[in-house]
């Protein structure tokens, strides 16, 4: 199950994807102790990365409980893009991604992310000046293409082998579906056949059988999981036992969840600080209690606080009695 990105051996073929506001480092810490062999940042925009602003430091921020970490970097200049690479070198990036697939219009139109599937030698100009640049393996995430009329990925790929790249992320879309309708994991599999460096399917995998039956439609050498992880951290560890065991563990108990939820939200009060902690949090408390009985009313009434200790009452009131509940129901079992 190892998959090898040049000199860096991951021990299982489960990735946290890149999602902005998402994977910074209080949530990768989560998915890494749940085993993801790989974390990857938050897209960084390689002119802010050079300018080096508050916001874009704290996006490539690491730690080395969570190595290897890949650093993400969005741009369409080579030498721009080239120069932020070696800035994430300094800080301890162990792989450095560069963003073909970023489907968002203020991205498209500064001509990054999936714009530069639609300019091939510019992108090719990009990988090359990259993989000069720095010392690590580079890789690349892309989509299938812009529109269903040019699904141009294989290209892209070969042009990325050829350029030095060491493993490529396919998301099973194109630009213009933006996330709507279903990723294409068959169509990944014509990128796998086009090279022979590792490919990652990338799109909809929310369950440990759906990432075991992206695995056998694509091809793929790995699994990228994203928006499935929200709300659940545990999610890549549940997908890394059932791909070596066919079966996969049940979600945590309610206490569990209830205590993470609790670590989480301290941790982004340390990490960003409580002002801007209390806004990033948010998001993050209403995705873990989704689904729960009573969750739209106690998100509706924690997104209204503005005092941590409160919200922190708030998430032990919320928690509490389903753990009560749950444990009389599994007592009367």
């Amino acid at each position: 199950m190892a998959i090898h990105i040049g000199p860096i051996r991951l021990e299982n073929p489960v990735i946290l994807a890149p999602m902005s506001g998402v994977t910074d480092l209080p949530f990768r810490r989560l998915v890494k102790r749940s085993g993801a062999a790989l974390v990857v940042s938050e897209m960084i925009a390689s002119q802010a990365a050079i300018r080096e602003t508050r916001q874009s430091l704290k996006m490539s921020t690491n730690c080395a409980e969570e190595f290897p970490m890949a650093v993400q970097l969005a741009g369409c200049d080579p030498s721009v893009m080239s120069e932020a690479a070696k800035l994430n070198v300094d800080r301890g990036a162990a792989i450095i991604d560069i963003n073909m697939g970023c489907p968002v219009k203020k991205v498209v139109n500064k001509q990054a992310g999936s714009a530069l599937m639609r300019q091939q030698a510019l992108a090719g100009r990009i990988l090359e000046a990259v993989v000069k640049a720095v010392p690590l393996p580079v890789t690349l995430k892309i989509r299938t293409g812009w529109d269903e009329g040019s699904r141009n990925a294989p290209e892209i790929a070969r042009i990325a082998e050829a350029s030095g790249i060491q493993a490529i992320t396919v998301h099973g879309r194109t630009r213009c579906q933006f996330y709507n309708g279903k990723a294409d994991w068959d169509f990944i599999r014509n990128v796998k056949e086009a090279v022979k460096i590792p490919v990652i399917g990338n799109g909809d995998v929310t369950t440990p059988a759906e990432a075991k039956r992206m695995l056998e439609l694509s091809g793929a050498d790995g699994v990228m999981i994203g928006r499935g992880a929200c709300g659940r951290p545990w999610l890549l560890g549940q997908v890394i036992e059932f791909l070596k065991t066919g079966v996969a563990p049940p979600d945590p108990p309610l206490g569990v969840i209830g205590d993470t939820v609790l670590a989480h939200f301290d941790e982004m009060l340390r990490y960003y600080g409580r002002d801007v902690g209390m806004r990033m949090a948010r998001k993050h408390i209403g995705w873990y209690s989704k689904g729960l009985p009573g969750s739209a009313e106690f998100r509706a009434r924690v997104f209204r606080v503005a005092d941590a200790r409160t919200v922190r009452d708030m998430i032990r009131a919320f928690f509490d009695p389903l753990i009560d509940e749950a444990g009389c129901a599994g007592a009367a079992a």
